[in-house]
């Protein structure tokens, strides 16, 4: 019977044993839900007076005199700590469709990750306009990734509306195990302006990470990807998106400005939260939202990392696999900045409790 189920009513302050101590010891290992180890002792011929142990906070026990002074055990007491939270480092790449990744080629992908030094794919598991669509392609890839030793986040792109829906589906996407038993290593959530076809409102973005949140536990690793913060963007509620998240991924796409200086400006406007930043280059032709033509070259993708490593990004990745050139794909693995060496510890959190 557990400890807390028993309630002994007791008004004696102090247990006098007169009969035996075997029967003390039989007493004593009921009252702590021990088992009882039968024993030869010999009867007392006084008298013995045991003090009560001062009970735990879970339920009454032997109401001691405020003057006792109960007995502490010399074994160390135990304290429980929760493993630690896995959140990516060293560089990473963001999988769109899998069909123009490779070709889809599983063992492709997972060779061209490790050539670069990837540690760590953001894959595309699918959005409120057409669900969750690419189990088939992350049931091969799971467990080739991870045999490799790179780990897999999946992204979903919410509307925000209706919020269940949204989670609901981020929480199968999580949920989902490859017929090999591998399952995501972290989710993150794809929150865009309303311009992005979103219904987007501090309310609704707050809603979805803390039912997220709670739907997953304090423990699972989410991740909140994020614009990045401009003055066109003034009204964006990053407070809200971000709260129940335990890092930001801020989408640094420079277009026609400078790599460093955009991914500098991010991580200074999002240190105030608290949490590790992971900077998303450019790694795409920018010209059709106004950007420079062409894939940015390998100038400026080196100094994207090398500003992102200085001003304290946590990790790296680019946007994204099927929109990279050799050229872009060269820069990234041959970058010195976040390189991971084979077998080392990747960065992790102590699961915490969102904040407020």
């Amino acid at each position: 019977m557990p400890l807390a189920r028993l309630r002994p009513h007791l008004t004696a302050k102090r247990l006098t044993l007169a009969a035996s101590f075997g029967m003390a010891v039989a007493v004593m290992a009921v009252a702590c839900g021990s088992p009882v180890t039968p024993a030869v002792v010999k009867p007392l011929t006084q008298p013995v007076t045991v003090q009560a142990p001062v009970p735990p906070s879970s339920g009454p026990f032997i109401d001691l005199p405020p003057t006792a002074s109960p007995a502490v055990s010399s074994s160390p007491l135990l304290e429980v700590v929760a493993p630690p939270k896995w959140l990516p480092s060293g560089k990473g790449m963001w999988i769109y469709l899998p069909a123009v990744t490779e070709g889809g080629n599983v063992a492709s992908i997972v060779a061209k990750a490790k050539a670069a030094g990837l540690t760590h794919l953001w894959v595309r598991m699918g959005s409120a306009w057409d669900g969750f669509n690419v189990a088939p392609f992350v049931d091969h890839l799971l467990p080739a990734a991870h045999a490799a030793g790179i780990k897999v986040i999946g992204w979903d792109f919410p509307k925000l509306e209706p919020v269940e829906a949204d989670v609901q589906r981020a929480l199968t996407m999580i949920r989902h195990a490859a017929p090999s038993g591998d399952r995501i290593d972290a989710f993150s959530a794809d929150i865009e302006t309303r311009s992005e076809g979103t219904r987007l409102t501090p309310e609704a973005a707050r809603a979805y990470g803390a039912a997220l949140r709670a739907g997953v536990g304090d423990a699972y690793p989410l991740i909140a990807t994020v614009p990045r913060p401009s003055k066109e963007r003034a009204g964006f509620p990053y407070g809200d998106v971000t709260a129940s998240y335990d890092a930001i991924a801020p989408m640094v796409y420079w277009l026609n400005r400078q790599p460093d200086t955009d991914v500098a400006g991010a991580l200074r406007d999002l240190a105030s939260f608290g949490k590790p930043i992971l900077p998303v280059g450019q790694a795409y032709d920018g010209s059709a939202e106004g950007g420079r033509k062409g894939v940015p070259p390998p100038d400026e993708l080196l100094r994207f990392m090398s500003s992102a490593k200085a001003n304290g990004a946590a990790s790296v990745s680019f946007w994204s696999w099927q929109h990279a050139n050799d050229a872009a794909w060269s820069a990234i693995g041959d970058a010195p900045d976040f390189r991971v060496a084979p077998g080392a510890k990747l960065i992790s959190i102590a699961p915490d409790k969102p904040s407020a």
